[in-house]
């Protein structure tokens, strides 16, 4: 079980670590484009939109990383509160009454969406711009894939402490200074 843990939490390391690189893309590009705009008064629609999807691959591809590193949106009021054993309980009846419904949800809704995009090889609908919407939008499925995993390797890390395993949740938890 701690095998597959750590091959999971290194799966969201690697695609988190990977994609933060996208965020440097993302900033030069935008530069780019607003130097072309405002100095040179060119406009270029592919530039606007590669933007817009180096934003949506650094938040979709981002999402299990944060979760791994904890660092999600959580009312921690009573949590941080808990013993160990505790926010195991939480962790676990998240993941399986929230995180998996909620990715599976999304996963079985976006199908025909994507089915649809890459039957039709959908490209943008603005003159100029990237032909690749198709796969855009399949990050409706990679994210969800991704978050769920994530969510296993949670899952298995809360029964071990429930289990009387490890207290102390794994490295990727912050300590507060």
């Amino acid at each position: 079980m701690n095998r597959l843990t750590a091959l999971l939490d290194g799966l969201s390391e690697w695609t988190g670590r990977t994609v933060a690189w996208l965020t440097y893309g993302m900033v030069l590009l935008t530069m780019l484009v607003v130097i072309l705009r405002y100095g040179f008064s060119l406009g270029y629609t592919a530039l606007g939109e590669g933007v817009t999807y180096l934003f949506a691959m650094i938040f979709m591809f981002g999402a299990a990383y944060t979760l791994r590193h904890d660092d999600h949106v959580r009312v921690d009021v009573l949590y941080r509160r808990m013993s160990p054993r505790g926010q195991a309980w939480v962790n676990l009846l998240g993941t399986l009454l929230f995180l998996w419904p909620v990715m599976g949800l999304i996963l079985w809704l976006s199908t025909d969406y994507v089915l649809a995009s890459w039957s039709l090889l959908e490209g943008s609908r603005e003159p100029g711009g990237l032909p690749f919407v198709y796969l855009l939008k399949s990050l409706l499925w990679l994210m969800p894939a991704l978050l769920m995993l994530q969510g296993l390797a949670d899952a298995l890390r809360a029964i071990a402490v429930l289990r009387g395993g490890a207290a102390v949740p794994p490295d990727h938890l912050r300590t507060e200074v």
